[in-house]
C-alpha cells in the first residue's frame, strides 16, 4: 500500500517513470501543452518544482501509462482486480457448507477494507485561511473561462441518509475564495445537491487534492451508489483508508490528502462556469452551475498539486478510463453472462463507443445486449455499440472494422433508439438527451432473416502454418 501520493511519486521516480522538471514553468497554459506533448509520445509523470505564480509544486500525468496505473493499483494487469471482484461476487461461492466455510477468509479481508476514522492527520498539519491563489491552479486550454482545478475529491454528505460520496467534478476558479462547482444532471453529487436544495440554505462540501492513488481511482468509478469510494478504495489497496473530520464541517476526507478545501455551496446560487476544454477534445459550452465557496485550507507542511489536463485523446484521464472498463466488465458479465469482453476504444472517449464481443446462442441477442448495456448506470450515454462474434477480439480494431465493414445490411444491422445523453455531448439537437446506434456485427443466421449462405472467414490450414513456422528461416525472408 502506498502511504500518499507523494510515496507513489517517489516509487514512479525511482523506477524512471518520473522526470523533474526544475525550470520555472507558467500555469496557463505553459504546463498543458508540456503535459500533452508528453502524454501522446509515451512518456513519464512530471513534477514541476518551479511553478511562477505559486510555492507548490505541481504534479501531473501520474497515471498516463498502463504501467504506471498498474502500479498506481498495485497489480501486474488490470484484469486481476476484476477477477478479484468476479471471485467476490459469484454466489456459487457461497454455497454449501463447505463452500461457506472455505468464503470466511475472503470475507474476512473484506472486513479489513472499511474506512478507519483518525484523529490526526497529515492533511491538517497546517491551516490556512481561504486563498485559493497561493495554489498552482492550471488555465489548461486558451478558450478556457478560466483556471480550473482538475483532479479533486470533491466529498459531499446525503442529507438523508447521512452516507458520504466522492466525485471527481472541475472546479473554475472565480476568485480567491469562490469556485464553479460543476455537478452535471445525472451525477450523483447532483442529486445530493438537490436533496439540500429542497431542505434550503448552505451544503457543506469538502474537497480534497491529492492522497493515495486508489482513492484517486475511487472517485472516478461509476459505482452504485450505496457502494462508498473510500470502502472501494480500500478493496482497491487492500486495507482501509485512514480518514479525519474536516475542521470546520462534518464530512470525513483522506488523512494523507495534499491540501483539502474547505466550505459549503449555497443552493439558491447559481453562476455561469466555462468554457472549458474537456476530455472530448472539444470545448464544453458555458451554463449555469452552483458555486462553492471556500471557508478554510488544511495542507501539509510540503504539499505537492496534483493535476491533469484533458483534451483531446490520448491523454491521461484516458487510462483511468481504461482502468475502469477493465474492473468493471464482472458486474457487466453478471447482468450479460454472454459478453466475452468490451473494449471502449480511447477515440470514443469513454461514452461515445462501445465494442462487445459475446457468445451467441439465438436469434436476435446483439440486440438484447445492446439494449442491456444502455440500461445500466454510465453506460446509458454510450452513443454507438459494437457487436461481435466471440471469436473476435473487440481490441484488435481493425479486425473490428473489418467485421462491420463487411457483416452488416445497413436496414437490418442498424438499431437507433432515443434515450438520455451525457451532458457534455454537443452533437444532439437538445442538451442531455438524443440517439444513439447499436450495430450488430455478428454472423446472421437463417432465423434472422438471412437465408443465404454465409461465407467463411479465410483462415489457413493449421499444419501449413506450423510447416512455415518451422522453415521460416529456410526463406531468408
Amino acid at each position: 500500500m502506498y502511504k500518499d501520493l507523494q510515496n507513489f511519486a517517489n516509487i514512479l521516480e525511482q523506477n524512471g517513470l518520473l522526470k523533474r522538471i526544475t525550470t520555472e514553468v507558467d500555469s496557463r497554459l505553459e504546463i498543458t501543452e508540456i503535459a500533452d506533448r508528453v502524454v501522446k509520445s509515451g512518456g513519464p509523470a512530471l513534477l514541476f518544482e518551479r511553478v511562477n505564480d505559486s510555492p507548490y509544486p505541481v504534479l501531473i500525468n501520474t497515471f498516463g501509462s498502463y504501467e504506471r496505473l498498474n502500479m498506481a493499483l498495485e497489480v501486474d494487469s488490470l484484469d486481476e482486480i476484476a477477477d478479484k471482484l468476479y471471485d467476490l461476487m459469484d454466489m456459487s461461492n457461497y454455497m454449501g457448507l463447505v463452500n461457506k466455510l472455505k468464503s470466511v477468509p475472503k470475507l474476512a479481508k473484506l472486513a479489513r477494507v472499511f474506512p478507519r476514522k483518525v484523529d490526526k492527520a497529515d492533511c491538517q498539519q497546517i491551516v490556512e485561511d481561504p486563498d485559493l491563489s497561493k495554489l498552482p491552479i492550471l488555465w489548461c486550454w486558451p478558450e478556457d473561462g478560466g483556471r480550473f482545478i482538475t483532479l479533486p475529491l470533491v466529498i459531499t454528505k446525503d442529507p438523508e441518509t447521512g452516507q458520504q460520496n466522492i466525485g471527481m467534478y472541475r472546479m473554475q476558479v472565480y476568485d480567491e475564495k469562490t469556485t464553479g462547482m460543476h455537478w452535471h444532471l445525472h451525477k450523483d453529487g447532483r442529486e445530493i445537491y438537490e436533496k439540500y436544495k429542497k431542505i434550503g440554505g448552505r451544503m457543506p462540501v469538502s474537497v480534497a487534492l491529492g492522497g493515495d492513488p486508489a482513492v484517486i481511482y475511487a472517485a472516478t468509478a461509476p459505482l452504485p451508489k450505496e457502494i462508498d469510494e473510500m470502502l472501494f478504495a480500500g478493496f482497491l489497496r487492500g486495507g482501509p483508508v485512514d480518514t479525519v473530520k474536516s475542521r470546520t464541517n462534518d464530512i470525513y476526507v483522506p488523512a494523507n490528502a495534499e491540501f483539502v478545501l474547505e466550505g459549503y455551496v449555497d443552493t439558491d446560487e447559481l453562476r455561469e462556469e466555462g468554457p472549458f476544454g474537456d476530455h472530448t477534445g472539444y470545448y464544453s459550452l458555458k451554463d449555469l452551475y452552483p458555486v462553492f465557496h471556500l471557508t478554510c485550507i488544511t495542507r501539509r507542511k510540503n504539499p505537492i498539486y496534483p493535476a491533469t489536463v484533458v483534451g483531446r485523446p490520448p491523454m491521461e484521464d484516458c487510462y483511468l478510463g481504461k482502468a475502469t472498463e477493465r474492473i468493471f466488465l464482472p458486474l457487466i458479465k453478471l447482468i450479460c453472462p454472454e459478453v466475452i469482453d468490451m473494449n471502449f476504444p480511447l477515440e470514443g472517449v469513454f461514452h461515445n463507443c462501445a465494442i462487445v464481443s459475446i457468445k451467441k446462442r439465438y436469434p436476435g441477442q446483439a440486440r438484447k445486449v445492446m439494449h442491456a448495456l444502455w440500461g445500466m448506470g454510465q453506460m446509458m450515454y454510450t452513443k454507438m455499440i459494437v457487436v461481435v462474434d466471440e471469436g473476435v477480439d473487440p481490441h484488435d480494431l481493425s479486425t473490428v472494422a473489418w467485421k462491420v465493414f463487411n457483416n452488416i445490411d445497413a436496414k437490418r444491422d442498424l438499431e437507433i433508439v432515443e434515450g438520455p445523453l451525457d451532458a457534455l455531448d454537443h452533437a444532439s439537437p437538445m442538451p442531455f438527451y438524443g440517439h444513439k446506434l447499436g450495430i450488430d456485427a455478428t454472423k446472421k443466421w437463417p432465423q434472422e432473416g438471412h437465408m443465404r449462405p454465409w461465407p467463411d472467414d479465410i483462415v489457413m490450414d493449421d499444419d501449413i502454418k506450423r510447416l512455415v513456422d518451422e522453415r521460416w528461416h529456410e526463406y531468408g525472408i
